[in-house]
């Protein structure tokens, strides 16, 4: 049986803004709690927590690391998260794998961009959120406002747990509102009791009896509030705020002693998984039950090299054990369980729910894995749209470079790599310059291979706006056998979103015989052809030579997407026609159909959240009017900030970063997310095609 039970583990997440001290907070509880026998500083790049050398260099946290340590008898598993937004996925892995956020947000500097985004992360996934202001030993805070904004921002269900005694250089202690007895309150900085009876009048909320009491005048026994607390913070109802300085060791034992009692606990949470029927099954926290656990991170170690890390929600695994994979027919073997502490490992021998491990070797397995024979949803994270066209500096590292791109891919859901067809380039994706720049750090310390890269490329697709017919006849005769094949085809503009089998009907396609839908492409193909004009064997060398077209493109060398094709006739010669006839007419026959139903390029169009002191929106306002910007809304952040949210062609904003440092002088921060494709305006699309065609030149 696994050391803990899943009611006596904690797992959480500690994310926020860059610069809120979330590493410092971890290295200084890891310290406290005696998992680890010293303390480092990120300033000093001797932090336990960022251990790789870009996070040395540059002084802030590139990876998600999990951590863990025993306090008064309960397992926390603390996942440090990056604070940059480049790093989002990171911490939307990390989210996956835990029950509880814990928002870090830097007292001195208030609510930031990438606060606001992983909170709502953290909403969107349903956990439980809390709230630990940090550096409370700063100058100029100002406590009352920066709880009006926690609230204006996050909601009203933000209630203080515990009240900093003193503020800035003064600030030595907090009080517990659950306790307020327990310590001298007169330099609190609001009132002890207040605070109390508005935490509880909001906790009980969650649970009818104890409203009914304390209507009455009862407060909840501290039996009640073990079992209160958590519902409470797993409903939503309270979002506990905590007080620390981790630069004087302030609040850190409180910040632990509250989390042990309100944080959501494994054994509160039920999943759903698919079984081998295709059917729902609900996922229990039993150690007794069906394995379920479901890989979240993926690292490579210069040491072990892949480790796979997932948490378990249902049954157990032992060191030595051979469990279950759908789509592994051996299975996969456990040759030993690691317990991660940051970038070092403990072995264990067994782990139930609730458990954060990590298995070393085991090829098999990628992030959104599921052990076990159920499946469960995968992660979703944001799409990477920042691309560069990459080569290795050095001839003869091509093979080198494509192995550890492939560890990169592996380590980042939001890092993306692929072959242009067109342009015959390696194209590198991410979420953005920094985050793409990181990773060609790491590749040249870690994997020993340098690369040169080109100006961002835009992912941009072609389509077409309306119907259009035609045909193509390949004939070719150079002695001995030749090449015939002729094919007929109708083009049909095919939105996304559209129901294959609602689009091909007998009503729309009365010869109807087939069709399928590649969901890669949105391309869907019809099949119409009666009385063998076009034998059936060289149907699927014509879809082959339609889909090289759309890797290819027609009109800029960009994917075509979004588009029906329908086979409706042709002509075959019974001793010169062969695959490779058919491949190339249905290859000649889209394009030249294609160029005849109005083609036409689609962009990614992006939303963007821009923050910025509220003296210059009217800047970036007027900045994002000249980029084709339309704008969405307008929120307050608090603190004299505003957040202005756009839609915006992605081409307009891959270097935004210079811009928006100039306009506000380093007091910017903006995230970027896919949101759509849309049609490029026709003066902008020639300059596109002007551009691809100037690059073919170039490449020829």
């Amino acid at each position: 049986m696994a050391k803990y039970q899943a009611g006596d583990i904690r797992n959480i997440a500690l994310c926020g803004h860059g610069g809120a001290g979330k590493t410092s907070l971890v290295d200084k509880i890891l310290h406290l709690t005696g998992a680890v026998n010293h303390i480092g500083t990120v300033d000093a790049g001797s932090s336990f927590c960022d251990f790789d050398e870009e996070e040395k260099l540059h002084k802030y946290t590139v990876e998600a690391k999990i951590t863990h340590f025993d306090y008064e008898g309960k397992l926390f598993h603390f996942v440090d998260t990056p604070g940059y937004p480049d790093f989002i996925g990171q911490t939307i892995g990390a989210l996956a794998g835990v029950d509880n956020a814990l928002i870090a947000v830097n007292a001195a500097s208030g609510i930031e961009v990438n606060t606001r985004r992983v909170f709502n992360e953290a909403k969107k996934l349903g956990m439980g959120r809390m709230i630990v202001l940090t550096k409370l030993d700063s100058d100029n805070i100002k406590f009352d406002d920066l709880m009006e904004q926690i609230r204006d921002v996050f909601g009203s269900e933000c209630f203080l747990m515990n009240v900093p005694l003193g503020i800035g250089g003064k600030f030595h202690g907090v009080a517990s509102v659950l306790n307020p007895e327990a310590t001298d309150n007169s330099d609190a900085l609001v009132d002890v009791s207040a605070a109390q009876e508005a935490f509880f009048e909001q906790a009980v909320m969650a649970d009818d009896e104890l409203m009914e009491k304390f209507l009455e005048g009862e407060y909840p026994t501290v039996e009640e509030l073990a079992v209160l607390l958590p519902k409470a913070v797993a409903d939503g109802t309270v979002i506990p705020v905590f007080c620390v300085s981790t630069k004087n060791n302030v609040g850190l034992n409180e910040l632990l002693s509250a989390m042990k009692i309100c944080a959501v606990r494994p054994d509160m949470i039920t999943k759903t998984a698919t079984d081998d029927k295709g059917e729902t099954v609900d996922v229990t926290p039993d150690p007794a039950g069906p394995l379920v656990a479901q890989v979240f991170k993926t690292r490579s170690d210069p040491f072990v090299q892949k480790l796979s890390y997932f948490r378990i929600y249902s049954g157990s695994i032992k060191t030595g054990d051979t469990v279950p994979m759908i789509g592994s027919r051996k299975g996969i073997k456990v040759a030993q369980l690691i317990s991660p502490q940051a970038g070092q490992a403990e072995n264990i021998e067994e782990a139930g729910p609730g458990y954060i491990v990590a298995l070393a070797k085991a090829d098999e397995l990628q992030t959104n894995s599921t052990l076990g024979n159920f499946l469960m949803d995968p992660i979703q994270f944001p799409l990477p749209m920042v691309g560069l066209a990459a080569t290795p500096k050095s001839r003869g590292d091509e093979g080198k470079l494509s192995g550890a791109l492939t560890k990169l891919a592996e380590e980042d859901p939001t890092f993306k790599r692929e072959q242009d067809t067109q342009t015959k380039e390696l194209v590198i994706t991410g979420m953005s310059e920094l985050h793409l720049q990181i990773l060609r750090e790491r590749l040249k310390r870690r994997d020993k291979v340098e690369i040169d890269t080109r100006e961002p490329k835009i992912p941009y697709r072609e389509t077409i706006q309306t119907k259009s017919e035609g045909s193509y006849r390949h004939k070719k005769q150079s002695g001995g056998s030749g090449q015939f094949g002729e094919v007929h085809i109708r083009m049909y503009p095919f939105p996304k979103d559209t129901k294959p089998e609602e689009y091909a009907t007998k009503d729309r396609f009365p010869t109807l015989k087939e069709f399928h839908h590649d969901p890669e492409f949105n391309f869907l193909w019809v099949d119409t052809v009666v009385g063998g004009t076009i034998p059936g064997n060289f149907m699927p060398a014509i879809e082959k030579g339609f889909k090289e077209r759309m890797n290819r493109g027609v009109i800029a060398g960009y994917r075509v997407q979004d588009v029906c094709v329908e086979v409706h006739f042709g002509k075959h010669h019974p001793v010169d026609s062969n695959e490779t006839a058919f491949k190339t007419a249905g290859s000649m026959v889209f394009r030249n159909v294609f160029q005849q139903a109005r083609p036409s390029l689609l962009e990614p169009i992006v939303k963007i959240e821009i923050t910025v002191p509220t003296d210059k929106v009217g800047d970036i306002s007027g900045d994002l009017s000249t980029r084709r910007g339309r704008p969405v809304g307008m929120e307050s952040a608090g603190g004299g900030m505003q957040t202005i949210i756009a839609e915006i062609p992605l081409a307009e904003v891959t270097t935004y970063a210079r811009t928006l440092s100039s306009l506000t002088g380093g007091q910017g921060s903006y995230t970027l997310e896919f949101d759509r494709y849309d049609v490029v305006p026709g003066n902008i699309v020639q300059e596109i095609i002007a551009k691809a065609k100037m690059e073919e030149e170039e490449e020829e």
